[in-house]
């Protein structure tokens, strides 16, 4: 009985230490922000793929944040993957295309530095920032997906953010009737991913 136990408790073992970890780099989107964390979608997402996420998302972050948050969570975590979700906020402040341009970009080469593999979520901002400027903005991640050479996974938000009973009263963020939808969205993206 007791061989058993340890032959299945050593396979346990083995299986978290092969399961491959992704870094979730995030905003509020990816935070749970206005509840609880077990009701956002990373959680529920991980109750149902052999990926170990790890969720690094703050709300409010800009790209600049993560740019300098990323090589401690880095150092610490070891991820075999880093998905970038960041923008949102750079976008809703105005912030200059260049700037969040170089910041994503950085990104991906800290990540690259280190090994692991980035995959970058596309991000696209409310249309009351003018067309140009949205324009402009949703195009950095095409761009760099291409100049990085990296995948580019469409945004989550996109059949969110059109349906007010999926949103918040902000009408930015998905409220708690959504995560279900988004980790459904993911878990298809994800375990179609492959690490180089």
């Amino acid at each position: 009985m007791m061989r058993i136990f340890f032959f299945i408790l050593f396979s346990l073992i083995s299986l978290t230490a092969s399961a491959q970890k992704m870094l979730i780099l995030g905003d509020s989107l990816s935070a749970a922000y206005g509840m609880k964390q077990q009701q956002g979608w990373p959680h529920l997402l991980q109750q149902r793929t052999q990926w170990q996420l790890v969720n690094a998302s703050i709300s409010g972050e800009t790209t600049a944040g993560g740019l300098a948050r990323l090589p401690a969570l880095l150092e610490q975590h070891q991820p075999d993957a880093v998905m970038i979700e960041l923008g949102g906020n750079d976008g809703l402040r105005g912030f200059a295309i260049n700037s969040v341009k170089s910041n994503l970009s950085e990104i991906i080469t800290l990540v690259q530095q280190h090994k692991a593999t980035p995959v970058l979520m596309q991000i696209r901002i409310p249309p009351n920032y003018g067309p140009r400027y949205g324009q402009q903005f949703s195009n950095i991640y095409p761009q760099l997906a291409e100049k990085h050479q990296i995948t580019l996974w469409p945004f989550f938000m996109d059949n969110i953010a059109t349906n007010q009973d999926l949103m918040l009263r902000d009408g930015i963020h998905p409220n708690i009737d959504a995560q279900p939808l988004i980790s459904d969205f993911m878990y298809n993206l994800l375990e179609k991913f492959q690490t180089e």
